[in-house]
């Protein structure tokens, strides 16, 4: 089965998330290894598509809503056990 969003084909849940913010996504979350020029043309990018979108930040905030109301296993959490701590030794004399 294929997915089309305004007529360009999803085929992975990045297609989708860029499709549905009208951005790669890599221009959020920036990729690895990038130096310190290129974190800081990205973030500019950023800044310029945030200001001339100002109800991205809104979209951004519906579509996380969105699949956390329909996939909260995605966050579930679980607990770590703790380790039990060991009380230091004291030499000396008690009062």
């Amino acid at each position: 089965m294929r997915a089309y969003i305004g007529g360009h084909q999803a085929v992975s849940a990045n297609d989708f998330i860029e499709l549905a913010l009208g951005t790669p996504v890599e221009l959020w979350l920036g990729v690895e290894g990038e130096n310190e020029e290129e974190r800081a043309a990205r973030l500019d990018a950023a800044r310029d598509i945030l200001a001339d979108t100002p109800s991205l930040a809104d979209d951004v905030a519906r579509i996380a809503a969105e699949v956390i109301d329909t996939h909260p296993e995605l966050f579930d959490v679980i607990p770590l056990p703790r380790l039990a701590r060991r009380r230091a030794m004291r030499k000396g004399v008690a009062a």
